[in-house]
């Protein structure tokens, strides 16, 4: 059984520090490979040496639609990363009306747009973060074409409605600690009726660790908890989703499978 960690942020300081012991942990949980993902452009040298020292940890290149006062990236910048070998994605990317400073959401939108576009030309699927914005956050996907590159909705919080327009859209639907919260039902749900060959599972380290780990610094190890829930949920075992999300990530992400 292997199990695939399909966003964490292990070059965060409180998880670096730790990471011959995260691996260590991982691996012992069965967690076999993981997606180290991209928040701004200034850290992704720590993202990209994990990938190049790691054959069994993969990188992203992009920048988080929350971070404001950080190097805005050029369509042009993020295809010249994007083409990489070990470079699997596009993202995180999106958008974030949670914490909205300001009416003018323009500038996030713009950096949305620039990373579809970069996408698409390197032909690598886009990790995709929305809050309080599903509506915003489809509708520009469809417009400008997210469906040539596809895709992953990371840490899905949103109703199966969403779901739906994202599947339509080929994208895949991934589950964080957050689906076993006792008040995520609408997310439970989801989980519930998502086609199983299009579902991933994450962490989102060191964010969102899952019951019964609620409230502690989140790793990759912890993803098997969050795999189990969603499998008791859909009736299978956690073997075979473990297995199905595992093939999934490996369809969606154009990386080398380590055995």
């Amino acid at each position: 059984m292997q199990l695939v960690d399909s966003h964490c942020h292990i070059n965060f300081d409180e998880l670096h520090k730790r990471l011959p012991e995260l691996l260590e942990n991982a691996k012992a949980n069965d967690v076999a490979h993981m997606l180290c993902v991209s928040v701004n452009l200034e850290d992704f040298p720590e993202v990209k040496s994990l990938a190049d020292q790691y054959p069994h940890i993969f990188a992203s290149v992009g920048v988080h639609p929350c971070y404001k006062d950080v190097k805005d990236p050029t369509v042009d910048e993020l295809v010249e990363i994007g083409k990489e070998n070990n470079i699997v994605a596009i993202g995180e990317t999106g958008l974030d009306y949670f914490r909205v400073e300001d009416q003018d959401m323009n500038w996030q939108r713009d950096r949305f747009v620039r990373h579809i576009e970069a996408a698409k030309i390197v032909n690598k699927p886009l990790i995709i973060h929305t809050r309080n914005a599903a509506d915003d956050t489809m509708r520009i996907l469809k417009e400008q074409g997210a469906d040539q590159c596809k895709g992953v909705m990371h840490c899905f919080a949103e109703d199966w409605d969403t779901a739906q327009k994202a599947l339509d859209l080929g994208f895949y639907i991934s589950f964080s600690g957050i689906v076993t919260f006792k008040s995520a039902t609408n997310v439970q749900e989801v989980a519930r009726k998502c086609p199983l060959d299009r579902v991933l599972v994450e962490t989102d380290a060191p964010y969102l660790a899952p019951v019964p780990l609620r409230g502690k610094t989140n790793e990759p190890a912890y993803v098997r908890h969050t795999a189990q829930f969603v499998a008791d949920l859909k009736g299978v075992s956690l073997e075979a989703l473990a297995n199905q999300t595992t093939d999934n990530f490996f369809r969606l992400f154009p990386a080398q499978r380590e055995q």
